[in-house]
This record gives structure tokens, C-alpha cells and sequence, in this order.
């Protein structure tokens, strides 16, 4: 588990609700993604709500335990479990759910899509590209996504 230093900045971006990470999130992030390839990364953000959005604040790796990991990923139930235990003893929530698509896009599969199950956003890591972008699955919303106040 990573934590990063938590810095209040607004939520929104042109009235879109915002899910914020900061640089040292991301970077871990992609190191993980990198690590991991050709197989598909997973893990949890943990983070702040408020009702204009969500900071990430701490970065949980998880096992990815799917039977075909380069091409879908599955989360070790046992993992994520103990990653919002952790979540919920250091005053945090779950705020993202994150994975990588070793070769591209960083749009949601039908697999990613059919396999929602958290209200939260998903935040896909494009390695080709180096491309982060999140969504509200199953629907397919797109969510802002701000890195050191910038919406990428």
C-alpha cells in the first residue's frame, strides 16, 4: 500500500464530478501496470468522498487471479478484502477500482463491463499509449480524472 499526502482541491471539472490522484498515485499506478505486464494489473484507491467527487489518496496492488490474465483480470477476493479493512481502520473508502490493458485501449472491455459490480469509478491504465481513463461501469460514463489539478 502506497499513501500519498492529502491536498483539498475541488472535485468538479466544468460541473462533472471528478475522481482526483495524486502524481505519486499514478506513478505507482504504472509501475504496478508495467510490473505485471503482459498480464493485466488490478488494484484499489483509497481515498475521500464528498459530494462533488473523490481524492485518492492511498494505492492498494492486488493479485490478479483470472485464469487468462493477459486478456482479463480478477481481483484475489481475499486481497481486495484486506486492502478495505485496511481502507476502513486508516478513516479511508474505496474510491476506485483500477486495472490495465497491457495492449490497449483504455476504454472498457465487455468483459469489464459485464463484471461491475463496485459504484465506483474504474480507472484503466493504457500501456501502449500511457493513457489513464476512468468510468462508471456498467454504464460506460466517462469520469474525470485529474492528476496535479489538470483533467487528463
Amino acid at each position: 500500500m502506497l499513501r500519498a499526502r492529502r491536498e483539498r482541491t475541488p472535485a468538479r471539472d466544468n460541473g462533472r464530478v471528478a475522481l482526483i490522484l495524486p502524481p505519486v498515485l499514478v506513478d505507482a499506478l504504472w509501475a504496478h501496470a508495467e510490473r505485471d505486464a503482459p498480464r493485466e494489473c488490478v488494484g484499489a484507491l483509497g481515498g475521500h468522498l464528498d459530494g462533488e467527487g473523490a481524492e485518492a489518496v492511498a494505492l492498494y496492488p492486488l493479485a490478479n487471479v483470472s485464469p487468462d490474465p493477459e486478456r482479463t483480470y480478477l481481483a484475489d477476493p481475499g486481497h481486495l478484502l484486506r486492502a478495505l479493512r485496511a481502507m476502513q481502520a486508516g478513516g479511508l473508502t474505496l474510491v476506485a477500482l483500477y486495472h490495465s490493458h497491457p495492449r490497449g485501449p483504455a476504454y472498457p472491455s465487455p468483459t469489464d463491463t459485464r463484471l461491475a459490480v463496485y459504484p465506483v469509478p474504474y480507472v484503466i491504465a493504457d500501456l501502449g499509449s500511457r493513457t489513464l481513463r476512468a468510468y462508471r461501469l456498467p454504464e460506460g460514463t466517462p469520469v474525470v480524472l485529474r492528476v496535479e489539478g489538470r483533467a487528463d
